[in-house]
């Protein structure tokens, strides 16, 4: 059986991945795989993987929209594509990334955001960043009926704050800040928990001590599940490559060389050829030729 019908037979057969498939998944051991999509295309390719989770995150601003990073992606942006990933996949669990400013400013209006993911986008839940700091927006959202994925370590919406895209956890203090805002968000009725960039042995010792899963992103391999960024897994992003993500493929060069051959056969006349081309037929041509006061070309 070819690899194509192994996975449409796995689809036609598949459950909707829930916030409680996942709370299973880590009861009984199984790791948990989580990959982002931007469009509809790309979701329907992790769908057809069989892939857990699907986050549409605010890194489309810098792998899709080409920002230095995720701060001026906007709600209407992540709306535009989550309405496009939900109709690309059905089956794996659907989770909204909250961009910046969306529930930091009040409580009401972080969960009116989060509703939009649900109400407009049809995602399944949501994820913010932070911890302590957000306890009471994710009190709110999760009120109101509507998942909260949190996420600690590296957050890149707070990249000025942190003076960049750097490693957290790495001190005592700030290992214990961050285990106890992980007992936070547990607390607080997170159904996950996205631990990003912190040192592998205090992703594990956290991932351990929650009873949510964790899903790791450069945090090792002791998370309960993990999560990259599509353009990383396919090398679509040539900007950079962050050390933590393992790319499957090189399509930017693919595409580079691809998009090079179409313009060098437009230039040399080689495409497109007749097998690329729609005809009349004879009879009708001719009679366009006689409305249009025109002649036969018999070079035409």
């Amino acid at each position: 059986m070819s690899t194509e019908a192994v996975l449409s037979a796995a689809t036609a057969s598949r459950k909707k991945t829930t916030t409680q498939s996942l709370a299973n998944k880590k009861a009984r051991g199984q790791l948990i795989s989580m990959l982002t999509a931007y469009d509809y295309p790309t979701a329907m390719a992790a769908e057809r993987a069989g892939i857990d989770v699907i986050l549409v995150g605010d890194s489309l601003g810098m792998v899709v929209l080409g920002y230095e990073n995720t701060l001026a992606v906007t709600m209407q942006d992540m709306l535009h594509h989550c309405k496009a990933v939900r109709r690309g996949a059905s089956y794996p669990l659907l989770v909204g990334d909250m961009p910046f400013l969306s529930y930091q400013v009040s409580t009401a209006e972080a969960v009116r955001n989060a509703g939009s993911f649900l109400q407009e986008a049809g995602m399944d839940a949501v994820k913010l960043e932070g911890g302590r700091e957000r306890l009471d927006a994710i009190r709110a959202i999760i009120s109101a009926g509507i998942p909260v994925m949190g996420h600690l370590g590296l957050t890149p919406q707070s990249v000025n704050q942190l003076g960049g895209f750097r490693p957290q956890g790495r001190t005592a203090v700030a290992a214990q800040r961050l285990w106890e805002d992980a007992l936070a968000l547990q607390d607080a009725g997170c159904f996950s928990l996205v631990l990003e960039s912190i040192p592998a042995r205090l992703a594990t010792w956290i991932s351990k001590r929650l009873t949510i899963p964790t899903i790791g992103i450069g945090a090792g391999a002791g998370c309960d599940g993990q999560v990259l960024v599509a353009h990383d897994v396919l090398g679509l992003f040539d900007r950079f490559t962050p050390r933590f993500a393992r790319q499957y493929n090189n399509l930017f060069t693919q595409m580079t060389q691809a998009f090079s051959e179409y313009m060098d056969d437009v230039t040399s006349r080689r495409f497109p050829t007749e097998e690329h081309a729609t005809e009349m037929a004879e009879m009708e041509w001719k009679a366009f030729l006689e409305k249009a006061g025109e002649k036969m070309d018999e070079s035409i």
